[in-house]
C-alpha cells in the first residue's frame, strides 16, 4: 500500500480515520517490537520455533505456557531467550481452578459412553487429573530467571502479589478482554495493554467478568469502544488473517494486532495432522463456540463430537476438567487421522490462510501497517 508522500516514516501525518499514528506510536513502545503485531499464543499447535520466526521477522512471538510442564517451560524459555534479543511473549491461564464434582464427571463419562464403547476405552481407566494449572509462585520462580519482556494472561490477571512480581522483573503485562468493561477492569488492576478479543476469535474466550457470552461482541463493535474507554494500548485479536483485516482493525483505533489462525499453518507450526487438514478444507470452515473440549467456551472447527453432544452441554464438567475424558477417544481418533474428539481451535475468518513459513507471514501482514512500518519489520527477516 503506498502512503501520501507527506507522511513521515511513524505515520504521524497520515490522515484520519486510516489509523491513529499516537495509537501504533503507543503500542510500539510498550511491546519494543519494529511491528506492532504479536502472534497469539497457540497452545497445542506450537513451542518456541513459531515463537522466534515471528520474533525474527519483526513482530512479537508468544509462548503458550499453561500446558507445558516445568521442565520443558523452562527448555522453551531458554531457547527463546537466547534464540533472540527481540521481546517476546509469555503467556498464562488466570482461572481458579474448580473443586472436583464426581456426580458431574460421572454424568459426562454417561454420556461419552457410546463413544468408550465405538473405541474400545474402559473408562475405568481414565484419571480425573487437574488439567491446566493457572500461573502460581513456583510457575515465577522458573519464569524470574529468563523475566521476559512480555507477559500475557487468560482469563483475567493473576492475585496482586503475583502481578508485582510479575512487574517487578520489568516485564509488561497484557490480558484478554471481551467486553468493555473487563478492558476497564484490567486497566483498573495493573494490565500494561489490553487484548480485545473478538467473536470471531478462535480457542479459548477470555471472558472473567461474566460467563454470560450475550455480553461479548463481535471485534468491529467492541474494538471502537474498549479505544474509548481506557487509555493504555489496545491491541485487536478476532478475525484478523491479512493486511487488509489489519488495516480495518487499525482504522477502529487499535495501537496493534494479535494474530493466531493464521500461524497455525505456518511451517514453524506443530499443528496436529487432522486439525491441520481441518484448517486446509474449505467445506470444513465452519467454527462454533463449545465448551466440550475443556470445560470452558473456545471456537474451534465443528466436529462429530460438536455435532453430536453440543457445542454447548451443561453436562461436560467445569474448566479444565472436560477434557479428562476425552483425552483416550482423543488420542484413538487422531491416530486414525480424525479429529472428532480434537479441539480445532480456528477463528472464523479462513480467508488467505497459507502454508509458508511464518517470516512470509508477518510481512504479508506487515503491509496493512503501511510502507514505513512493513519496510522496519521486512529487514528482520
Amino acid at each position: 500500500m503506498s502512503l501520501p508522500a507527506a507522511a513521515s516514516q511513524d505515520h504521524a501525518d497520515l490522515p484520519a480515520p486510516w489509523h491513529s499514528s499516537s495509537a501504533i506510536r503507543a503500542a510500539r513502545d510498550l511491546l519494543g517490537s519494529r511491528l506492532p503485531l504479536i502472534q497469539a499464543p497457540l497452545a497445542g499447535v506450537q513451542r518456541s520455533a513459531l515463537a522466534l520466526a515471528v520474533c525474527r521477522a519483526g513482530g512479537v512471538g508468544s509462548l503458550p505456557a499453561a500446558l507445558l510442564p516445568p521442565e520443558a517451560l523452562q527448555q522453551e524459555l531458554q531457547l527463546l531467550s537466547s534464540g533472540t534479543d527481540q521481546p517476546y511473549n509469555v503467556n498464562f491461564f488466570a482461572h481458579i481452578p474448580p473443586l472436583p464434582d464426581p456426580a458431574r464427571e460421572a454424568r459426562w463419562r454417561d454420556r461419552l459412553a457410546p463413544y468408550f464403547t465405538e473405541y474400545g476405552v474402559d473408562p475405568s481407566t481414565i484419571t480425573a487429573g487437574v488439567g491446566r494449572q493457572p500461573f502460581n509462585h513456583e510457575v515465577a520462580d522458573l519464569v524470574e530467571v529468563f523475566k521476559p519482556p512480555i507477559v500475557s494472561f487468560h482469563f483475567g490477571l493473576p492475585a496482586p502479589d503475583l502481578l508485582a512480581r510479575v512487574k517487578s522483573w520489568g516485564s509488561r503485562v497484557l490480558s484478554s478482554a471481551t467486553t468493555v468493561e473487563e478492558a476497564v477492569w484490567l486497566q483498573a488492576h495493573g494490565a500494561d495493554g489490553v487484548i480485545a478479543q473478538g467473536w470471531e476469535a478462535g480457542g479459548h474466550r477470555g471472558h472473567f467478568l461474566s460467563a454470560d457470552l450475550t455480553r461479548q461482541a463481535g471485534l468491529m463493535a467492541l474494538l471502537p469502544q474498549v479505544v474509548k474507554a481506557v487509555s493504555i494500548p489496545v491491541i485487536a485479536t478476532g478475525g484478523i488473517t491479512d493486511a487488509a483485516s489489519v488495516r480495518a482493525a487499525l482504522a477502529l483505533g487499535a495501537g496493534a494486532v494479535q494474530v493466531g489462525t493464521a500461524f497455525m499453518l505456518s511451517n514453524e507450526a506443530i499443528t496436529p495432522a487432522p486439525h491441520r487438514q481441518a484448517l486446509r478444507q474449505p467445506d470444513l470452515h465452519h467454527t462454533a463456540v463449545t465448551n466440550l473440549m475443556t470445560g470452558r467456551p473456545a471456537r474451534g472447527i465443528v466436529n462429530r463430537l460438536m455435532r453430536e453432544v453440543g457445542p454447548i452441554n451443561e453436562l461436560a464438567p467445569a474448566f479444565p476438567l472436560a477434557g479428562n475424558a476425552l483425552a483416550p477417544l482423543r488420542a484413538k481418533a487422531e491416530a486414525q487421522g480424525s479429529g472428532d474428539f480434537s479441539p480445532l481451535w480456528a477463528g472464523q475468518n479462513f480467508s488467505g490462510l497459507k502454508e509458508l513459513p511464518a517470516a512470509d507471514l508477518v510481512a504479508a501482514l506487515a503491509e496493512g501497517f503501511g510502507d514505513g512500518i512493513a519496510e522496519q519489520g521486512n529487514a528482520a527477516v
